[in-house]
């Protein structure tokens, strides 16, 4: 598809389709259709999709898969394993799914892989086998991770979310500038048993290498040897060995990361070392099993029965047909915290695009605002405005069948809220509901009267239902590589290069140039009015 998707035939379709069928409600199709439930959903790598509970039809799912074919789905996905360079602003390949399948050595870049996971298997195998030991001999107990992005919210959600499968190392993640990140993070470690590992694809990032210095600063005030401290203490992950080496870190401590991994979607890489670490090297091949599970359904299964396809499409059918400008993530699961924030991410950087890839302003809506936060927490804080508000959000619910932490009805009584709050999006609570309760209660006409608009849910919100049997590592693998293949799909039928992430590149231009401003050491010249002031009250306090 050469042109622009809204002016698509199989674009206007879908919309011509929407109007026709904009009085649609989801319950009333359970009620004429008892089959619903069967033919939208499916089943893979270990993941169950119930996408039921969407506006849609037959129809609606024939048109959208139209659409997805008229975009040549099929082809870029192809390109994209084949290593073909999609990201176009950049030059570069698009490989993360070659960090996961790991048994395979036809390609240069398998036989990278192949060997940098025997070396993070070494580096593992060393510390948590006690050969690894600290500046005083002491083993090792703790790992700092030190990045930002990509470098730190996949795998500070992937230890989170595995947190079952530990071990005695505890990793730690630090991220932001601020200094109580760092702070608080080291202040209770000792310096003889911890290790710091420092990921920065360019070995520039400002945030990384200031805590970076921070870390080292406060490691070698403790010890006395310098060079045997960095060489016990600290391992780089990057493309750019040369400036972890003036760091300090020794070479058999650096570890590969390559261009055609994009750090959202590094995890698999050496980026995942503190995973590696925090699990095991046996539940991190694990991991990368259930992720490749995942790539080679969402390579081989035909469009319509292809579970990451189908994400996409009706993702793109509640954003850019039914209005919707939000996403809810909401896993019913306490060790998947940290999903929700993981996706944002992901999704907000991939497809938060207003450009197509041919350069020209984008006619329709792009990714939505993603957020969400964990069940049944979640449903008093937020539900109230998926309940009642004015913004139609569809949910992605997330829970598994098992528990790791089985006591009591605990876990029965998460699966009846999941449930229940689908159920309650999608069948809402009408007028004669509502009355008849209230009559049940015993109020008085004028009383109903009274009440009756503030307790009518209107319904018919769309959702999706994400079952696994446990959150375990093949199954988070494959959940995590359900979404990246659902953000490439959507930036394909978008026509949006789903790989670069230059409004990020134009905020740390932005600051780099206002450091000596800050710092006295240039003047504050050539600013709008409000930066300009802003710097003046800074600079007049001291900052600590």
């Amino acid at each position: 598809m050469d042109d622009k998707p809204d002016i698509s035939n199989a674009w206007q379709a879908l919309t011509k389709h929407c109007h026709q069928n904009s009085n649609l409600k989801i319950k009333d199709q359970f009620a004429t259709y008892p089959e619903r439930f069967s033919e939208f959903s499916l089943e893979a790598a270990g993941i169950f999709l119930d996408y039921s509970k969407n506006r849609i039809t037959t129809e609606t799912m024939r048109l959208l898969c139209d659409l997805a074919k008229a975009a040549e789905v099929s082809r870029h996905r192809e390109e994209m394993f084949c290593g073909k360079e999609i990201n176009i602003t950049e030059k570069r390949a698009v490989l993360h799914t070659a960090l996961r399948n790991i048994h395979d050595e036809s390609t240069p870049e398998s036989v990278l892989v192949k060997k940098e996971l025997k070396r993070m298997a070494d580096c593992v195998h060393s510390i948590l086998g006690g050969k690894w030991s600290g500046y005083s001999g002491k083993l090792i107990t703790d790992v700092v991770n030190i990045g930002i992005g990509g470098s730190d919210l996949g795998p500070a959600m992937a230890v989170a979310a595995l947190q079952p499968y530990g071990n005695h190392i505890k990793a730690h993640f630090v991220s932001n500038i601020d200094s109580t990140h760092i702070n608080e993070t080291i202040k209770y470690l000792n310096p003889e048993t911890t290790v710091f590992i420092v990921t920065s694809k360019t070995f520039t990032t400002q945030e990384t290498l200031v805590n970076a210095i921070t870390a080292r600063e406060w490691l070698l005030n403790k010890a006395a040897i310098e060079k045997k401290t960095i060489e016990k203490h600290f391992i780089g992950i990057t493309a750019n060995p040369t400036r972890a080496i003036e760091f300090g870190i020794s070479q058999e401590n650096i570890f590969s990361f390559w261009d055609w991994v994009g750090g959202r979607f590094s995890l698999w890489s050496a980026v995942g070392l503190s995973i590696a670490l925090a699990i095991g090297m046996d539940k991190f091949y694990e991991f990368l099993e259930g992720a490749h599970a995942m790539d080679k359904h969402f390579e081989s299964a035909p469009l319509e029965e292809n579970m990451p396809v189908i994400l996409a499409l009706l993702g793109i059918w509640n954003i850019d047909f039914l209005g919707a400008q939000a996403q809810a993530i909401i896993p019913y699961d306490q060790y998947l915290e940290l999903f929700p924030t993981y996706l944002q991410q992901l999704e907000m950087e991939s497809n938060g695009k207003r450009v197509c890839v041919d350069g020209s302003d984008v006619s329709y809506k792009t990714a939505p605002i993603v957020w969400g936060g964990v069940g049944t927490n979640s449903q008093h804080s937020f539900h109230q405005l998926l309940m009642q508000g004015t913004h139609m959000v569809p949910v992605d619910f997330i829970i598994p069948l098992q528990t790791h932490s089985p006591i009591g009805n605990h876990h029965l009584l998460l699966y009846a809220n999941c449930l229940a709050q689908s159920q309650a999006l999608m069948c809402g609570c009408g007028e004669e509901d509502v009355i008849a309760e209230l009559k049940l209660q015993g109020m008085s006409k004028e009383q109903i009267h009274n009440l009756m608009p503030h307790k009518i849910i209107p319904g018919n919100v769309p959702s999706n239902t994400i079952v696994m049997d446990k959150i375990e590592p093949s199954t988070l693998g494959a959940l995590i590589a359900l979404y990246e293949h659902k953000v490439f799909v959507q930036g394909i039928i978008w026509r949006i290069n789903s790989f670069d992430q230059w409004g990020v590149e134009l905020g740390k231009r932005m600051a780099s140039k206002l450091v000596p401003m800050l710092q006295g050491e240039s003047e504050a010249t050539g600013l709008d009015g409000s930066t300009q002031g802003l710097i003046n009250l800074i600079t007049c306090h001291p900052r600590a």
